[in-house]
């Protein structure tokens, strides 16, 4: 990922908010004959940083064109928007300026192995469930389904591991702006309909 200086999103802990918050990425593989692959999967990052779990519909092709130990990217994508020129302090002043777009996203990079295992699936349905559920005034829990119904929803999915050699951050917000630039970007998302998880993240 290209991230200049001032892009780079460098507090581990703002990092982990980052991912937790969006909780799904963009599963990237290269098959066999070179084509890139994706789905769109929630994941879950370890607390150690070391892996992420998820899994996948057992009727998705993808997984089978997944060797063991082959290299993934995770890509973690946040809230994004147009960004339009007119809405910088420094259009008024010398008209140079260009349309561009701003976003946040996370890229995770390592390798990749299939568990095809209905104990490992379901640690990890556990886990990811709980994980999202545990907000919830009355959490939802796996087993509060009859287990032959989890069983049988098993045997439809497979489990996929990351392991995580690198982490790169980048939250693209206008900080290469003016600060009148940047306060004029975030009234125009706001005034005119445009992302308003993009202004708050440029307005904290």
């Amino acid at each position: 990922m290209y991230i200049p200086h001032f892009n780079a999103m460098d507090d581990p802990d703002e990092v982990r908010r980052f991912v937790e918050s969006v909780g799904s990425a963009e599963i990237v593989t290269v098959g066999a004959d070179g084509t890139p692959v994706a789905t769109l999967l929630p994941i879950l990052w370890s607390a150690d940083g070391a892996t992420v779990i998820a899994h996948m519909a057992r009727a998705n092709p993808h997984w089978r064109e997944i060797a063991d130990g082959s290299p993934c990217l995770a890509i973690v994508a946040g809230a994004q928007a147009y960004i339009s020129p007119a809405w910088y302090a420094a259009k008024a002043e010398h008209g140079r300026v260009v349309p561009t777009w701003n976003y946040s996203a996370v890229h995770l990079t390592g390798t990749v192995r299939v568990h095809d295992d209905p104990d490992w699936t379901r640690e990890a349905v556990t886990a990811l469930t709980d994980r999202h559920e545990q907000p919830r005034e009355e959490p939802w829990a796996v087993t509060d389904a009859p287990s032959t119904y989890i069983d049988k929803n098993l045997k439809a999915i497979v489990g996929l591991e990351l392991t995580v050699a690198r982490v790169e951050a980048k939250a693209k917000l206008s900080q290469n702006r003016s600060a009148a630039d940047q306060a004029g970007v975030v009234a125009g998302l706001r005034a005119e309909g445009g992302s308003p998880a993009v202004a708050d993240a440029m307005d904290l």
